[in-house]
């Protein structure tokens, strides 16, 4: 839990509900903190112990404590980048969520639209800029309009994004999310219901949970929409029968295509029948307020089922 990015804290929510749930009669799990700082165990007296990257293990009184496996609820980076997954595939050690190549494909969301399009996957029109480029506010409003959303390349629970009305706003919110990353990606605005589509592997199939539909009280579906309770999140959602088969094909492609594994996320918006792909998250938030975990409830999995799984897929491979 953890991690380097403002998603602290969210991933710390995440992990400490996936340690509240497991089973501990079958289970015994260990806290681990990833920090910029220091990677430790937090015990139950509140006193932190070194991990030693050499191997990811902990030593505890004369005992070595190596894992069997890694339930990985690091938002962000260098969790949802593919950096830590590419550490413990390195050691040899298990963990949740999907490859190092898919996990830092999926987190950039430049690179994975590209990859997409020729699947046939819809998205929205787009600018990018690099930090030091040529900031050319009329070259951008020609191309993708307004208004226009302006986002941090690689940023989750939407850190770092702007929706933009005016182009003498542009430069701004392109300054906002260069605080998050040193790429943006400037994309133009899709009106219509927007959807949330979590995708997993259950008991060794493919599994397309049940819609949730996001209506934000706020203008997108932003940091307070997520988490501090301006939104509802409507499951299952109230869509056509067109729309719905269509969403689910559409995001059961993605993750069979991109080979994901474990847990996703992905994000949608409606133009008439078709979704166009917002975003794809491999490592979701894991709160009992979550979507993943609603979509999950509705389907009539539980908590510990729902996390008890995703060990259980990555031990038996």
């Amino acid at each position: 839990m953890g991690g380097f990015s403002s998603e602290y804290d969210i991933s710390v929510k995440s992990a400490s509900v996936v340690f509240k749930y497991l089973n501990t009669k079958k289970y015994k799990a260990y806290r681990i903190y990833i920090t910029k700082n220091s990677w430790y165990y937090l015990d139950e007296n509140k006193i932190e112990h070194h991990v030693n990257k050499n191997d990811f293990s902990i030593q505890l009184n004369d005992e070595k404590i190596k894992f069997d496996v890694v339930f990985n609820a690091v938002h962000g980076t260098p969790g949802e980048d593919g950096i830590l997954q590419a550490y413990f595939e390195l050691l040899n050690i298990p963990h949740t969520s999907c490859d190092s190549y898919q996990s830092a494909l999926t987190f950039n969301k430049r690179d994975l639209l590209s990859v997409l399009k020729p699947y046939g996957i819809k998205c929205a029109t787009s600018y990018f800029l690099n930090q030091g480029d040529k900031i050319d506010t009329n070259s951008i409003v020609k191309k993708v309009g307004l208004p226009c959303f302006v986002k941090a390349n690689k940023a989750g629970s939407s850190f770092g994004i702007s929706k933009v009305y005016e182009e003498n706003k542009l430069k701004t919110a392109i300054e906002k999310a260069f605080y998050e990353d040193d790429e943006i990606i400037i994309e133009s605005f899709l009106d219509g219901t927007e959807v949330s589509v979590g995708v997993i592997t259950y008991k060794g199939e493919i599994v397309v949970l049940p819609i949730t539909e996001i209506v934000s009280e706020n203008d997108f579906f932003d940091y307070e929409a997520k988490y501090e309770g301006k939104s509802q999140e409507i499951t299952p959602a109230r869509i056509s029968d067109v729309k719905l088969k269509r969403v689910i094909e559409v995001a059961s492609n993605i993750y069979s295509t991109l080979k994901l594994k474990g847990f996703s996320r992905s994000e949608f918006i409606f133009i008439e029948d078709e979704p166009y792909l917002i975003e794809v998250n491999t490592t979701p938030g894991l709160t009992e307020e979550s979507i993943l975990p609603q979509q999950a409830n509705a389907y009539g999995i539980s908590l510990p089922d729902l996390f008890e799984n995703a060990i259980e897929e990555v031990l038996k491979k």
